[in-house]
């Protein structure tokens, strides 16, 4: 029997220069119910995926207030705490009045009392990595930063990340506090953030693309599926393969709720993609940009 894939085999990175994790984690979104809200479905299922991690080697693990509102939160700290040898981030910045409806909420005492349960929720001192959901719109972006800045400031939280962000307002964002990660979406078939996850590899910071996947929709793709038969892998391995070469500071985390997806998730950091798969899969311009990413 082939030994099991873990995700130190993606290597590593270290957020804000001081937390050093493997660079394939997992997104715990999906421990939650149908809309993102409520339970899971099979919790005895989801929670047995929570504790396969440690067993993986997945030392970061990403969050939100938001999931459930707070199930991910709570699942985490009573399946793994005190999280020995793992990151855990989480997010603040959403509302959700109901099943697969977000609201926005820059407001700075919102962001403060929120930061502080998600403390309180997972059981730690200080958030060793917390990150800004959202630019909420109707609130001065200054305010947020610098409700954000007191957070830092009074070490509720350790280092600051925001999501789908540019690189103006990355830059923004850094006359407040040192910007640690930023989570766009981005994967092999939708690079919009292209220019972000290049000012975030010139800056040393981590990348985390959500929607990873594209839920699926990559299994389309001729060359994609070509490349998977001949790695006798599955689309989704080769679509996360190709995100950890893409970029040293890329930080995948495919979420699941089921312990089976998730081994088949982490094996992606076993496949090393020769620099014609990579170049094929994504362009040759990639191809020359990514060259560094696992050698």
């Amino acid at each position: 029997m082939a030994a099991t894939v873990t995700a130190d085999q993606a290597g590593t990175f270290r957020v804000g220069g001081d937390i050093e994790i493997n660079r394939l984690g997992f997104g715990a979104m999906r421990v939650t119910g149908p809309g993102i809200w409520g339970p899971p479905s099979d919790r005895a299922e989801a929670v047995r995926t929570l504790e396969k991690l440690a067993e993986l080697r997945v030392s970061f693990i990403d969050t939100a207030d938001a999931y459930g509102p707070n199930v991910s939160e709570d699942l985490l700290h009573e399946v793994l705490y005190p999280y020995q040898g793992i990151l855990i981030a989480t997010k603040g910045g959403f509302t959700r009045p109901g099943p697969n409806n977000w609201v926005t909420d820059g407001r700075p005492e919102y962001l403060r009392a929120h930061a502080i349960a998600s403390r309180e929720r997972l059981g730690v001192e200080r958030i060793d990595l917390w990150q800004l959901h959202r630019i909420d719109q109707r609130t001065p972006r200054d305010e947020q930063f610098d409700a954000i800045r007191s957070l830092v400031g009074d070490r509720v939280i350790r280092h600051v990340g925001l999501s789908e962000v540019t690189i103006e307002e990355i830059k923004a964002a850094q006359a407040y506090f040192p910007v640690a990660t930023v989570q766009n979406r981005y994967n092999l078939t939708d690079r919009a953030h292209e220019d972000v996850l290049d000012f975030c590899e010139e800056a040393g910071i981590g990348f985390i693309p959500w929607y990873p996947l594209a839920a699926g929709n990559l299994t389309n793709r001729g060359t994609h599926d070509a490349v998977a038969r001949a790695r006798k892998a599955t689309a989704t391995q080769i679509a996360l393969a190709w995100l950890l070469k893409r970029s040293p500071v890329m930080l995948p985390i495919p979420g699941t709720s089921k312990v089976a997806h998730l081994v088949e998730n982490v094996a992606a950091a076993g496949i090393r993609l020769s620099e014609e798969e990579f170049a094929a899969l994504g362009g040759a311009e990639n191809g020359r940009r990514g060259r560094v990413a696992r050698e």
